[in-house]
């Protein structure tokens, strides 16, 4: 077995902290999409995806709100049964499908919209607006720098 460096705690690295946020984020986020849009976290983040980036195949969705493929799989589904989302034959893979918001999955849309503004606020409002900006420019670094780490056509999903 291997001693850590003396200076080492488990609690103060990054990805320790990165995905205690994201928890504690997610439990707050859970409730925000409910009474917000009436939808789970996996069914928003699904919407928010849909309506943001449409059409989207379903490992298009996968990527796009960060879940993995069985998941965006059943949430789409979900949304369809809601008559939320539309999903179509691909035009370009005979196998696939392409999701599109329907016309009541838009308005629901729009109310995620507000909800995902609003989470963003309240997670940053212990940040200065120039710590926002710095944080944001920091961010986008990281999340480029782990991208260019994966190899060529490597999935994200976890």
């Amino acid at each position: 077995m291997t001693t850590p460096p003396a200076h080492y705690a488990l609690d103060r690295t990054f990805t320790h902290r990165l995905h205690t946020l994201n928890k504690l984020t997610d439990r707050v986020s859970q409730t925000a999409y409910l009474q917000g849009a009436g939808l789970p976290l996996s069914e928003g983040r699904c919407l928010s995806a849909i309506g943001a980036f449409t059409p989207l195949s379903v490992n298009d969705l996968a990527h796009r709100a960060n879940l993995n493929k069985g998941q965006a799989s059943r949430a789409a589904q979900a949304l369809v049964e809601q008559g939320l989302v539309r999903k179509a034959p691909s035009p370009t893979d005979g196998r696939g499908v392409v999701l599109t918001l329907s016309p009541k999955g838009e308005r629901v849309y729009q109310k995620i919209v507000g909800v995902v503004l609003q989470r963003n606020t309240d997670i940053l409002a212990c940040l200065t607006e120039a710590e926002q900006r710095q944080l944001d420019a920091l961010l986008e670094r990281l999340v480029n720098h782990a991208r260019a780490a994966l190899a060529p056509g490597e999935d994200t999903d976890d």
